[in-house]
């Protein structure tokens, strides 16, 4: 593994400064499967983890997931008027 991170590191000096091992590799494409979609039980049984929440390291350590996710909960459009302008919520609020 050293041998072939510091050959790859002559054409990428980014590798040169991190630790290259087989953990790595296969952190990397736990991470890389998870993102394309495949279940996690799938990467489970792939890694040979017996429990889930071993697997779950993956799925908790992936900002970029994360931030997709967040985006996709964005409402788009026009920002609606906030609550206490809303005429008919407040005379509903008001009949309570």
């Amino acid at each position: 593994m050293e041998r072939y991170a510091a050959q790859v590191a002559t054409t990428m000096s980014s590798v040169a400064k991190k630790r290259v091992s087989p953990h790595t590799i296969r952190h990397t494409t736990a991470t890389h499967l998870l993102r394309a979609g495949v279940d996690i039980n799938t990467i489970r049984a792939w890694l040979g983890h017996v429990s889930l929440s071993t697997t779950n390291v993956y799925a908790e350590v992936d900002l970029e997931m994360k931030a997709k996710a967040m985006a996709s909960c964005e409402i788009k459009g026009e920002a609606e008027k906030p609550w206490r302008e809303d005429e008919g919520l407040m005379e509903f609020l008001r009949t309570l």
